[in-house]
């Protein structure tokens, strides 16, 4: 069986592939940025944005967005001979009510490893106020 592997190093694979993951369309998510070791995700708003507490954005898209940044951060920079194993920890720090028209979360790698990448992920609303951080490994595998 041939893995679908997204492929490392490839920014402009990984916009076209990532904005047209049927989950991401359904929950708003799309690639707004990409460069080496950096990644930023927009989740825009909508009335059909699963909400939380009070109204805000639910907490389990705010960790998918931690997470898939973190994705995007990884994948954003060629590793040769490197195939992804997946997201070996995450964790997340809610700071308060995520709202606004979108949320922006802000993915740098400040640890490249051979087996794990570290990144450090912030989400901030439409206003800039900082509404989660988050930390991420991402596990790697030698080909």
């Amino acid at each position: 069986m041939k893995q679908d592997i997204m492929p490392v190093g490839d920014s402009a694979a990984f916009f076209e592939r990532f904005d047209e993951n049927p989950f991401h369309r359904f929950i708003g998510l799309s690639v707004a940025e990409i460069r080496d070791d950096h990644a930023v995700l927009r989740l825009t708003i909508t009335p059909n944005t699963p909400t939380g507490i009070g109204g805000s954005v639910n907490g389990g898209v705010l960790a998918t967005m931690v997470d898939m940044a973190a994705v995007g951060a990884v994948f954003s920079k060629a590793m040769p001979n490197s195939i992804p194993a997946g997201t070996a920890d995450l964790s997340i720090t809610y700071l308060r009510q995520a709202r606004g028209e979108w949320l922006d979360a802000r993915a740098t790698v400040i640890k490249r490893g051979r087996q794990l990448s570290t990144i450090t992920i912030d989400i901030v609303n439409d206003q800039g106020t900082l509404c989660c951080s988050g930390k991420v490994l991402y596990a790697m595998r030698t080909a």
